[in-house]
């Protein structure tokens, strides 16, 4: 019979492992990881967290809690910091204890996140993506196309419902000049993960036959949020769409890469109805510019003509032998009415008639 003394049941091997890992991992640690997976229960958050190869291959992955105390001082610090909630995609730096429970087995217990290091990550990442757009001749593609003079059909990716987008098309349709657009409404999912693919998909199904412009809109939303559209493949779409494309995503302080590959950018929808107005309103401007000028040089022209009429009739005036009759002349006419002007034009016998400016005699040439 073997003997068995060496044995262990498995809670006794686990609590050998908890008491290695007590031992031997004692203090607070700090770690960059990856939030794979993250889920709220009770008050307490559970998280998956990875790391991946820079080959895109995953190399670690851990169990990590964030326990009801701790999870409401921290996720507010993190949310007042970022803009948003902590969420799976984003990198952070917590500080752990390890942990190694003969039920849960190894877990990391979370006791605080540094907010800064996520913020530091995504403008690290949305510098690597700018230059790669740079690299590829991305960057400016979209500067080299024309805007119509008079942008009137436009195709709009916006969630229907988006409060942005009823803005934009209040503020459109109430312009004070009057002015009439064509809209089309290409939706699109604009938050989220999966916010870039719906908004490169919409713009794939956008042509430059029946668009004369592009308009992305989107309201604010956290730095995490808005960091969507900071993603290559997303700006790449913009890049290569053959219509002018003109974005107004977030609030003020808000700027993306999508906004630098875009032909045009503004804050937000209602500065964008703006300024669609506003190229409508500098045409009007010179088309009345153009017509005082046209009702100044038509003015000028008849003035000159009523001068040169004036002349005309006074020369008319001085010509009319009713005037020169009366200042003393005389005008003599044949039987036929014909003007004599010289004596040698008449014969003895011929009868004249003779113009006074008060009448006229009948003569005979003795």
């Amino acid at each position: 019979m073997k003997d068995e003394s060496d044995i262990l049941d498995l809670y006794e091997l686990t609590s050998k492992i908890g008491e290695c890992v007590s031992e031997g991992l004692p203090e607070n640690y700090r770690v960059k990881a990856e939030i794979a997976s993250l889920g709220v229960k009770n008050g307490h958050c559970y998280l998956e967290l990875s790391q991946n190869d820079p080959l895109g291959g995953t190399i670690a992955k851990c169990r990590a809690t964030i326990w009801a105390g701790k999870y409401a001082v921290i996720s507010k610090k993190f949310r007042e910091a970022t803009g948003d909630n902590l969420k799976a995609g984003i990198e952070i730096l917590a500080t752990v204890q390890v942990s190694f429970s003969p039920l849960y087995s190894f877990s990391l217990n979370i006791l605080d996140i540094d907010p800064q290091t996520t913020l530091g990550a995504l403008e690290l990442q949305k510098k690597k993506t700018w230059e790669r757009l740079v690299k590829e001749g991305l960057a400016e593609r979209q500067k080299s196309l024309e805007v119509k003079d008079l942008p009137y059909h436009l195709a709009v990716i916006s969630a229907e419902s988006a409060a942005g987008f009823g803005d934009f098309c209040h503020h459109l349709d109430e312009n004070e000049f009057g002015f009439k657009f064509e809209i089309t409404l290409f939706e699109a999912s604009m938050q989220g993960e999966n916010s870039p693919a719906s908004i490169a998909s919409a713009l794939s199904k956008i042509s430059d036959e029946d668009y004369d412009l592009v308009l992305i809109l989107r309201g604010g939303g956290g730095v995490l949020d808005l960091s969507s559209y900071d993603d290559y493949n997303l700006c790449k779409s913009i890049a290569l769409c053959p219509v002018p494309v003109f974005t107004a995503i977030g609030h003020e302080r808000d700027h993306h890469l999508c906004d630098d590959v875009a032909f045009s950018a503004v804050k937000t929808p209602t500065a964008l109805a703006d300024e669609l107005i506003s190229i409508y309103a500098a045409e009007d401007a010179s088309i009345e510019s153009f017509e005082e000028r046209l009702k100044r040089a038509f003015i000028l022209k008849i003035s000159k003509m009523e001068n040169d009429i004036s002349v005309l009739e006074s020369r008319i005036h001085s010509a009319d032998p009713r005037n020169i009759l009366s200042r003393g002349y005389i005008l003599a006419t044949d039987a036929k009415g014909k003007i004599v002007r010289k004596a040698g034009e008449v014969h003895k016998g011929d009868k004249l008639n003779i113009l006074f400016s008060d009448g006229k005699i009948t003569t005979k040439v003795e």
